[in-house]
């Protein structure tokens, strides 16, 4: 089986072709990914129109290229698999309505996948990993603690009430003059940082509620940043390292919490895995720290490599293999309509809400 996947839900523009063979093992046979950053480093974030544009110029040609690169002709794929939310939908339009075009002109079947469960079966695909497991997913635009029982069925146990990991990491780097992305820059600055010099709030830390909440630390980092200004490079590392250290401690208590539920709900389940994903699962100080925390709590942990834990298209075309030989293509893409919204538990109940365009998680 050989599928195509395409992705191009924010500012990367990606396509790749994932193989399974008869005994169950998987390849990835291309992985084409053009990131964006240029073009949205001025503006210090992601300008959902100029990505929109980058994806239309772009993608024909990754998709060319990952053919090319997987020796693959388009008749020899077996179907297309296609990110169609949640995101930004200009660049879920280009991708979706493409993706429509090649399948039907190729006679391919047509998967609408959701970009969340790229992320959440990604260590299927890296290390061969067995249901049921813990995925804590951590990007720019979701912060989530979510069990995996099989494919399609995801369980959400924790979710920001306000402002995603990631989005926290690239607001902090622009109200500190670093440049774009965010995420690496703070990384980067911190370890130069005293850890200690800023007493900023660990959010939700002791709370029965098992959610994330960013938002107010992200006042804490401003009216710090305002109170010493003009800042010095010191001054930089040193709030950089106290935000850090205040988000690891966060996280630390909210996992910590989820671990041992799982305990309890799956007491049968000799070997327990935490996965961790998405662009934050990138950053080496939040990885050790959850490192220690699954060695505490006797988990195991899997982090898929940098490649494939920030956007891909692998993790979409290893979406669709999974959904066919689950046999749960779902409805049929060319009818899919992208949505700006998909949260990946369809069951729970919105943490904050929802509107005209679905749940927003």
């Amino acid at each position: 089986m050989r599928v195509l996947g395409i992705e191009t839900s924010c500012d990367e523009t990606a396509a790749s072709v994932v193989a399974l063979d008869d005994s169950g093992h998987a390849r990835i046979l291309s992985n084409a990914v053009l990131s964006q950053i240029e073009e949205h480093a001025a503006f210090g974030g992601v300008v959902p129109e100029i990505a929109a544009r980058a994806h239309v110029e772009a993608l024909d040609g990754l998709i060319e290229a990952a053919l090319a690169d997987a020796d693959t002709s388009l008749g020899e794929v077996d179907a297309v698999a296609a990110t169609a939310g949640p995101g930004l939908v200009g660049g879920l339009i280009v991708g979706l309505m493409t993706a429509k075009a090649i399948a039907s002109a190729a006679g391919k079947p047509l998967l609408a996948i959701n970009h969340l469960e790229g992320h959440a079966l990604t260590p299927r695909l890296t290390d061969g990993l067995a249901f049921p497991y813990l995925l804590l997913l951590v990007s720019g635009g979701h912060t989530q603690i979510v069990l995996v029982r099989g494919v399609g069925d995801y369980q959400r146990w924790a979710t920001t009430i306000d402002d995603a990991l990631g989005e926290a990491f690239d607001k902090t780097a622009k109200m500190l003059g670093l440049p774009y992305p965010g995420g690496p820059n703070v990384e980067k600055a911190a370890r130069d940082g005293d850890a200690g010099r800023f007493a900023f709030p660990r959010p939700m830390k002791g709370e029965a509620r098992p959610d994330f909440s960013f938002s107010g630390l992200k006042t804490a980092v401003r009216q710090a940043a305002t109170a010493i200004a003009p800042l010095s490079g010191r001054d930089v590392a040193d709030v950089c390292a106290s935000f850090q250290a205040a988000v690891t401690d966060a996280l630390a208590d909210r996992v910590g919490r989820a671990l041992a539920r799982f305990r309890v709900e799956f007491p049968s389940v000799a070997a327990p895995t935490l996965v961790v994903a998405g662009g934050v699962a990138a950053n080496r100080t939040i990885r050790d720290v959850l490192l220690a925390l699954c060695a505490e709590h006797g988990f195991g942990f899997v982090a898929p490599p940098l490649a494939l834990c920030t956007d891909n298209a692998a993790m979409i075309a290893w979406a669709g293999i999974e959904r066919l030989r689950a046999g749960l293509a779902g409805e049929d893409g060319m009818d899919f309509v992208p949505r700006s919204r998909w949260p990946l538990d369809s069951v729970s109940a919105p943490v904050i809400g929802a509107g005209r365009r679905g749940a927003k998680a």
